[in-house]
């Protein structure tokens, strides 16, 4: 997820027309914010790698993919040529349906989120949800 997220963030800071193009129109001053959006995907990307801050940025990084939901959806509804490239529904359709799987992702690399076997909060507020039908956590029980 690190290097997907460093790729990207580059790309927008390298080559933002594309990205330009796809911003919604409601949103202002898209170029600063495709700058923005660019330097915050790099700092995520980053941030997984630093245990400290991986809880952080996967919750960010999963609020930053629900946030860019919007140009994704521009981007196929109104067929956007990127670079004289228009791309169809064979793009779009996969591409907005795993928006969601990229939202799970960062929360699975932060460490937010161990879905499906067990949940955890903030660090040091932990908790577990086993799986119905699974062993019971034995590290928890007194000894006996």
């Amino acid at each position: 997820m690190a290097a997907l997220y460093a790729v990207a963030g580059f790309a927008h800071l390298v080559t933002p027309a594309g990205f330009v193009a796809i911003t919604p129109s409601w949103m202002p001053h898209p170029a600063a914010v495709i700058a923005v959006t660019g330097a915050c995907e790099l700092a995520g990307a980053a941030a997984l790698l630093v245990t400290r801050l991986r809880w952080l940025a996967g919750v960010m990084l999963a609020l930053y993919a629900v946030c860019v939901y919007p140009a994704n959806v521009r981007h196929a509804i109104d067929h956007v040529a990127i670079g004289g490239l228009a791309l169809g529904w064979w793009y779009h359709g996969p591409r907005l349906l795993l928006q969601p799987v990229l939202v799970w992702w960062a929360l699975y690399a932060g460490g937010v989120i161990d879905w499906p076997t067990t949940q955890k909060g903030p660090p040091g507020q932990n908790r577990t949800a086993p799986i119905a039908g699974a062993e019971p956590d034995v590290r928890s029980r007194s000894p006996q």
